[in-house]
């Protein structure tokens, strides 16, 4: 059974269910004083508080997807088959899933979405669930793919699409942004009143080795998460999906953590993401218990993690030519005063604007809030149609 399956949810719940009773019927027998009575006792109570612990991990993990399989969950890394190599230059245009470097998933949480499109696709859209091979980072990352009702009508069959890379903070993954966030709601809402031009959103998680941050970092002799989400999730798009190849056609935007990869990623690489927006970022990545050594040591390693220093950047290397849109609370989140001082330091080519709200926290229900308003914002700063497939 799957770690996020039902039938594996109610099965523990029942389980639990099991050993209370079980514990309340056989307590008369454990009320002696001898060694047997009190090992009886101690065993009923362990095993009975493992089952509940056991199913309310299980009961949050599938409303959460912090581990969206038993491999995630024991550490083991899910790598791309090596025939991968052969796919020199990525994949063709058009190529069936089964031969790219985008492949069909299972639900991986979609079935439990709440709100997402039903009915033909030219008229309400879709979301798919698939896996992103990374040809370079040799991993595949679980994502979502919202497609919106233009992509498959006839009037816009030969045009390309401007995508959203959507991120999520850690831990994490593609569930909590359509479950929790409603980035596809959110968006093909948008879209159907013309508030937001059409566009491709692809959903994904921050990290490529989960359980470890990697915080959207190349680490070295480690994963290589930057490598990912610059050079081979746009490759794999690419290659499948009628998507702008153009600088012009990407953006990037994420919350918490994820919101810290897509200020990272466009400023680091603006050749490959116009425009970013971050809600509730961090302007700096940091080595913690969850991210273990992301730099590596020595004179190098001091000089990655600087780099890796959003203000650092800005006030010595060229400003890149990209637009951010970064959100912050004057009370309830701690990144307020960071988000004053980064918006004081950004100069042309690079453009920033902010949504400061007089009260929110670090969560969903203050990112909901945000989210329309940055969509919209997305949408203005990104070029549809981007050009003609020939």
């Amino acid at each position: 059974m799957e770690l996020t399956s039902r039938t594996l949810e109610y099965l523990t719940i029942a389980v639990a269910l099991l050993c209370v009773v079980l514990t309340s019927w056989l307590w008369p027998r454990f009320a002696g004083r001898s060694v047997g009575a009190w090992l009886g006792r101690l065993g009923s109570i362990a095993v009975t508080q493992g089952a509940i612990v056991a199913a309310l991990a299980l009961a949050v993990n599938a409303n959460f997807q912090f581990y969206g399989s038993w491999s995630e969950l024991l550490g083991e890394e899910d790598t791309a088959p090596a025939a991968l190599s052969e796919l020199e230059g990525g994949g063709a245009q058009g190529a069936g899933l089964s031969g790219g470097l985008v492949r069909p998933a299972p639900p991986q949480g979609l079935d439990r979405v709440h709100g997402l499109p039903e009915g033909r696709p030219d008229r309400v859209g879709k979301v798919e669930s698939v896996r992103l091979l990374g040809r370079r980072s040799q991993v595949a990352n679980p994502a979502y793919v919202y497609l919106p009702p233009q992509y498959f009508q006839r009037a816009y069959d030969r045009q390309r699409f401007p995508v959203v890379v959507t991120i999520s903070g850690y831990p994490g993954g593609s569930f909590l942004l359509a479950q929790h966030l409603r980035v596809p709601q959110t968006a093909g809402g948008l879209i159907r009143t013309g508030a937001m031009q059409p566009a491709i959103i692809v959903m994904v998680r921050p990290t490529i080795a989960p359980p470890r941050d990697t915080e959207c970092v190349d680490v070295p002799g480690g994963p290589r998460a930057e490598t990912f989400f610059a050079k081979d999730l746009p490759e794999a798009l690419r290659g499948h999906y009628r998507i702008g190849h153009d600088p012009s056609a990407w953006g990037v935007l994420g919350y918490s953590s994820g919101g810290t990869c897509a200020l990272q990623l466009a400023m680091r690489h603006p050749r490959v993401y116009s425009a970013a927006a971050a809600l509730s970022p961090d302007y700096r990545v940091v080595n913690d218990p969850t991210t273990g050594d992301l730099f590596g040591g020595g004179a190098a390693g001091e000089r990655r993690e600087r780099e890796h220093d959003l203000l650092w950047r800005l006030r010595h290397l060229p400003r890149p030519q990209v637009s951010v849109l970064v959100t912050s609370s004057r009370e309830g989140e701690p990144n307020y005063r960071q988000t004053r001082e980064f918006l004081g330091a950004v100069k042309t080519p690079t453009r920033a604007e902010s949504i400061i709200l007089d009260k929110g926290s670090h969560n969903f229900r203050t990112w909901r809030r945000e989210l329309p308003t940055a969509l919209r914002w997305m949408s203005g700063e990104l070029t549809f149609p981007q050009d003609v497939v020939r």
